[in-house]
């Protein structure tokens, strides 16, 4: 029984998407935004430590709100996982949420009032898009993708480094993220039209959304050849060109698409797009 809770816990806080963030996080303090700085130094500073925990606390807790608001969808759309995450019963759910959240603020006073405030508002942020936004066509999707890249925007704040090619580099995992999230709304177009979901797969269909997802790839193409062409990328070149030749793979099997195994494939093609991104952070 303590295995299956474990296991179920496991699952509605994505333990294994948080593992990725912190990865993210720190590759990005390492060797773009902290790059002036000795690498044991970035990852030994405590207050860097802090947010990105602070970080990981408020997605956990998002993940369990936003699983305990998609509880009936979820049951449609993924029936296997539903039955394992149902061990935990949704009082539990609701204690944990506060509890974390509440954890997230405490250690965020520890940096200072700014980051406490930053955590609050994007605490709430989650839960309303948990709660609402989600709902609401198309700014469902660019609310997800926006709470998706924030917890980076802790860091940017943190060392203070506005440079152009980093909000380049911002804009391009958005537009990346979007694609996924409307990719996803077809994945999951049974569980949304059932319950009455405003996202763009059941407001204007699916071609529509082909259409949409169409053109958010050839923005990120046009962003990827502006990155290989006008910035120095270092040995990163590899990933871009991979990328350029994953986004129009993607393109090409979209249009082939009819069904949610189909759908899969595509989003899973993109995540490990993202993935591979992270990984080559290392060759900046």
């Amino acid at each position: 029984m303590f295995n299956l809770k474990f296991f179920s816990l496991f699952s509605v806080i994505r333990v294994y998407n948080i593992i990725v963030i912190v990865i993210a996080q720190y590759l990005t303090s390492i060797f773009i935004l902290g790059h002036q700085k000795d690498t044991l130094e970035v990852i030994l500073d405590p207050y860097l430590f802090v947010i990105i925990l602070c970080s990981s606390i408020a997605i956990a807790s998002g993940y369990i709100i936003n699983n305990f608001y998609d509880y009936e969808k979820d049951i449609i759309n993924r029936p296997i996982r539903s039955d394992i995450d149902k061990s935990i019963r949704k009082r539990t759910k609701l204690r944990l949420y506060f509890a974390l959240n509440f954890l997230c603020l405490c250690l965020s006073l520890l940096i200072s009032i700014r980051a406490a405030s930053f955590f609050l508002v994007y605490i709430f942020a989650l839960w309303l898009y948990s709660h609402k936004l989600k709902k609401i066509v198309i700014i469902g999707n660019i609310c997800s993708a926006i709470l998706t890249i924030t917890p980076f925007f802790a860091i940017f704040l943190y060392y203070k480094n506005f440079e152009l090619i980093i909000f380049i580099y911002a804009l391009l995992l958005f537009f990346i993220i979007l694609a996924k999230d409307i990719i996803k709304d077809l994945e999951n177009l049974k569980g949304d039209f059932t319950l009455n979901y405003q996202t763009i797969a059941v407001v204007y269909g699916e071609k529509f959304s082909k259409v949409a997802v169409s053109i958010i790839i050839l923005i990120s193409y046009i962003n990827v050849i502006n990155l290989i062409l006008n910035f120095d990328i270092g040995l990163m070149f590899y990933y871009y060109y991979l990328c350029l030749f994953i986004l129009a793979y993607i393109l090409f099997i979209l249009w082939k698409s009819r069904t949610k195994k189909d759908y899969l494939i595509i989003h899973n093609s993109m995540r490990i797009l993202i993935i591979l991104g992270i990984i080559s952070i290392v060759l900046i």
